[in-house]
């Protein structure tokens, strides 16, 4: 198995979608090598921000396929793979070895809440053999608010313990820093993700692997600066835009603001059960992220 050297500022990258209903792979690669010219060290294809679990599993192997045909830089690149059903888990975790994909990321079966840490970790130890073939890195997807389900501390340390270096670390999207820290000291091998920019100086003094953010999909830039350079000045404005959040849709809003920035208002469709940016709301957005950045760009002239 190669070792996944994902690190950095990754951006939960969004998927673009057409007036059909179905993934936009054009917009979404145009996207994905914008972000990485523009400051990002890796992207996490298919997450949360990318709506995975409103796209089919058909519609998920295209998006990711055309991630490979676009010959993008794959060892940059972890997808989420995780599903309700473990076949579809297994399936789409399949297809991401297949191609090339650094890491999958997986979300843990969302449908049955309350369910036993057992019942959890049968459903890796599926995905583990069924992909033993081609052993493809995994990282566990923590989004309790989002699943229901939680990755426990002992459970992940009894994963590591029982499939070694296939589970190589976590994407804390809970917001709770003392989980993320405790799960970031159970081995120096296992990298965690934080979902806010807002740790990249810990993350630069080892703390984290680096960051996975929706908002890196706006910031990358502002991000990139502070975790190469520890450039304060730069995380203070990209914890700025992801604020404008704050209370909002966060998919919807982070892809009404993409539709700003480039100048497509294709950007701003989401998948249902999303519904698009309030109007009102993407005014006020629009106007202070631009704000933020004409602050930003004078201070960098001065």
């Amino acid at each position: 198995m190669t070792q996944s050297k994902l690190q950095g500022v990754i951006a939960a990258i969004a998927t673009a979608v057409d007036d059909a209903g179905e993934p936009d792979c054009a917009r979404a690669t145009a996207l994905a090598r914008f972000l990485l010219a523009n400051g990002c060290d890796g992207l996490n294809v298919l997450g949360t921000t990318g709506e995975a679990t409103s796209f089919s599993l058909a519609q998920r192997k295209r998006v990711m396929s055309a991630y490979h045909e676009a010959e993008l830089p794959l060892d940059r690149l972890m997808v989420g793979t995780g599903a309700a059903s473990v076949a579809d888990a297994v399936a789409l975790t399949r297809h991401a070895a297949e191609l090339g994909f650094a890491a999958a990321l997986v979300l843990p079966p969302f449908y049955y809440k309350g369910v036993p840490d057992d019942g959890l970790f049968a459903y890796i130890d599926m995905i583990v053999q069924a992909t033993a073939e081609k052993p493809i890195p995994i990282y566990l997807y923590h989004f309790p608010a989002q699943s229901g389900l939680p990755w426990h501390i002992a459970l992940v340390k009894r994963l590591l313990d029982t499939f070694g270096a296939r589970i190589v670390g976590l994407k804390d999207s809970s917001g709770d820093m003392a989980y993320a820290r405790e799960a970031a000291m159970i081995s120096p091998e296992f990298k965690v993700f934080p979902s806010t920019e807002a740790v990249l100086l810990e993350a630069r003094s080892g703390a984290f692997a680096g960051c996975i953010s929706a908002t890196a999909n706006l910031n990358a830039d502002l991000c990139a600066r502070a975790w190469r350079s520890g450039d304060a000045r730069s995380l203070d404005a990209a914890v700025a835009i992801r604020k404008l959040f704050d209370g909002k849709q966060l998919v919807p809003g982070v892809k009404a603001t993409l539709a700003h920035i480039h100048r497509d208002p294709v950007w701003a469709r989401v998948q249902p059960p999303l519904s698009a940016f309030p109007a009102a709301d993407r005014s006020a957005v629009v106007a202070a992220y631009d704000s933020i950045r004409a602050v930003k760009a004078a201070a960098a002239n001065a």
